[in-house]
């Protein structure tokens, strides 16, 4: 059994931060960071069996051409992905009855649409950017055990010697691939992608208003970095974090980001609604069509 201190389960059988009761979760769930855009995707819905919000978290759960789906809003950093991957898990695969794990494993299927920032110069405005390869400069998953077994110890080791990492004092990223059946049926509109996660909008994506950085060169060099015939492709704030959570926990993840801003190029687009829009619909189609 485990403790109420450590799953924590609301008064109405909802979980902790979610507020998402057992039944109210769908195995197909769609992840966003603005609350504001749940109300968005949960319109292309057909019909709404539930929802609510709870802080940053909004949900709704409906069904969306003849598959049930949620739609979930997880707010901005690793952190967040923490709660909401392990509260996640917990009602798939924790009876909040007993506090028991179930004997039958769940297997949720999780996509997080997000927007990012890419960073090599042909990649233009609004490319839906796949994140096949994400890499963790947040360290959340070090906090878990047998990270060697998700962890692409060859990508890690070439990574730290071309940037000269350890010199610049900085803490040791890890690598971790998404799902392959995902990647499989998202591949056909999308752009293949490494991505870093930041645990950090400025610093951590190589942004300087007034902090200096411990290295100042890093987006340079991110740029030139070439490794098993990828190269790093964009900046955002959770994939990693989603991506080695679901493959501890033995779920299936995705991270798809449509692009608002070309560091390379120093552009950015604040107006940016019409090609979210449009990766939404796609990753809505996209998962309909695998029932």
């Amino acid at each position: 059994m485990i403790a109420k201190s450590e799953l924590i389960i609301n008064a109405d059988g909802s979980a902790f931060h979610l507020h998402i009761k057992p039944d109210q979760l769908a195995d197909d769930v769609l992840l966003v960071g603005d609350p504001g855009r749940v109300g968005m995707v949960s319109s292309y819905f057909d019909t709404i069996e539930a929802e609510g919000q709870s802080r940053e978290f909004r949900f709704a759960t409906g069904i969306y051409k003849g598959k049930r789906m949620t739609c979930l809003s997880h707010g901005i950093g690793p952190d967040n992905i923490d709660i909401v991957m392990t509260e996640l898990d917990a009602l798939a695969n924790i009876d909040f009855d007993t506090r028991e794990i179930k004997p039958d494993h769940r297997r949720l299927t999780l996509v997080r649409m997000g927007t990012c920032g890419a960073i090599q110069p042909d990649i233009p405005l609004g490319s839906a950017i796949l994140s096949h390869v994400s890499i963790g400069f947040d360290c959340l998953m070090r906090w878990y055990a047998n990270l060697d077994k998700i962890n692409l110890n060859d990508y890690e080791d070439d990574f730290l010697r071309f940037m000269d990492w350890d010199a610049a004092g900085l803490p040791r990223p890890y690598f971790v691939k998404a799902s392959q059946r995902l990647i499989d049926q998202f591949s056909d509109w999308t752009v293949k992608g490494m991505t870093i996660s930041a645990p950090g909008f400025y610093g951590p994506q190589g942004r300087v208003l007034r902090l200096n950085l411990a290295m100042p060169d890093m987006l340079e060099k991110l740029e030139k970095w070439r490794y098993d015939g990828r190269r790093i492709t964009n900046f955002e704030m959770e994939s990693s974090a989603l991506a080695g959570m679901s493959a501890q926990l033995g779920h299936d993840a995705i991270t798809v980001c449509c692009a608002i801003a070309n560091r390379y190029a120093g552009e950015s687009n604040t107006d940016y609604t019409p090609f979210v829009r449009k990766m939404v619909e796609a990753s809505l189609d996209t998962l309909a069509k695998y029932q």
